[in-house]
Parts: structure tokens; C-alpha cells; sequence
């Protein structure tokens, strides 16, 4: 049984008091409730994760395209995208290649083999979203993507401003350290230093 408080309304959004009250925490259990099914149906049932079929969606969009171009694309750093193409590759799900004319570029695309697991597993997808989508009139679903459209755009907005702005930065670790008295279970007292 999931123990969980009314579900927020416009106040609470704008000013959270709790976890629930968070915007990105109430988005994060809406897809929770749904992506256990797609991560059986992905990784049982096709062999590859959740991440690899992204990067296979994302193959199937742009075509071929260079290593470097890909990471970027789904902001991955460079050493990621290797390490996740590369299983791909040994899956034969992409294919890989050097570039004629400068040897250190290497282009990706997506394999025959990989076209096919899409083209299986897609519709699969399809179902489940339309069946997440069931009893959810046209007008809000036009609400919701208008929704959906400018988070994502402020999402890119305040990402490009950069996690270490001040109103956003964790404080200081404080660190744990040994009294010297012992709690009365025998065990060392922690003072913060």
C-alpha cells in the first residue's frame, strides 16, 4: 500500500511544503506508475535498457550520424556514449564506422537489426501510451502538451543558466567527527565540525 497525501493543487505547487507539493516529484511518480511495464517489456523482452532504447529512437530519427554529434545530441558526454554505442554494437543494433577522409571521426547508425527491434517493439510502446492517454478528453491532452511543451522549454532555460547558479547549489558538506565522550550505548558520539 502506497501511503501518499492529497494530491497538490495550484497553491501547493507554487509554494511546496513537502515532497509531494513538488512539481518535478509529482512528474517524477506520474512516470514512475508506468515505467516499470515499459522496463519489463524493454529489457525482458527485447534485451536492451531503457537508455539504449532511447538511443536507438534517437538513431532511427537523425540516421547517421557522427559519435561526437550523437553524444551531444542526447547530452551525454563523450565517454558515455562510447561505453553505451559500443553495447549497442555488440548487440548489433548500430552499426559503426570510420570516416574516410579523417580517421578519428566515427560515424553511427542505426543496423537492419535494430531497424527490426523498433519496428517490434514501437507499436508495443504505442499501445501502452494510448492506454495511459484512455479517459483523458482532447481538451485536456491539448492542455497537457501546451503544459508539457513550456516546462520543457523553461527546463532548458534554467539549464542553460547552469546548476551552479547560487539559488541553486547544495551547501558545504559538513563533515562528522568523533567526540570524545561516548553515547551511552557505547558507541562514539558524532559532533559536526
Amino acid at each position: 500500500m502506497t501511503l501518499m497525501r492529497d494530491f497538490p493543487d495550484t497553491v501547493a505547487l507554487r509554494t511546496p511544503r513537502s515532497l509531494d507539493d513538488l512539481l518535478l516529484y509529482r512528474i517524477w511518480c506520474a512516470a514512475r506508475a508506468s515505467n516499470s511495464m515499459v522496463t519489463r517489456m524493454v529489457e525482458g523482452g527485447f534485451g536492451i535498457t531503457r537508455r539504449e532504447l532511447g538511443m536507438l529512437g534517437v538513431l532511427a530519427q537523425v540516421g547517421e550520424v557522427t559519435a561526437s554529434r550523437f553524444a551531444e545530441r542526447l547530452h551525454l558526454d563523450r565517454a558515455s556514449a562510447s561505453l553505451a554505442l559500443r553495447s549497442l554494437s555488440e548487440k548489433k543494433l548500430v552499426e559503426r564506422r570510420q570516416d574516410t577522409d579523417d580517421r578519428r571521426l566515427v560515424h553511427v547508425r542505426l543496423s537492419p537489426s535494430g531497424q527490426l527491434l523498433l519496428d517490434d517493439l514501437l507499436p508495443r510502446l504505442a499501445r501502452l501510451n494510448l492506454d495511459l492517454l484512455d479517459g483523458i478528453d482532447a481538451t485536456h491532452l491539448e492542455v497537457f502538451l501546451d503544459c508539457l511543451q513550456r516546462l520543457e522549454a523553461r527546463g532548458g532555460e534554467l539549464n542553460a543558466q547552469g546548476a551552479d547558479s547560487p539559488q541553486y547549489r547544495p551547501p558545504p558538506v559538513r563533515r562528522m567527527q568523533p567526540a570524545a565522550e561516548t553515547q551511552r550505548w557505547g558507541m562514539p558520539a558524532l559532533q559536526l565540525r
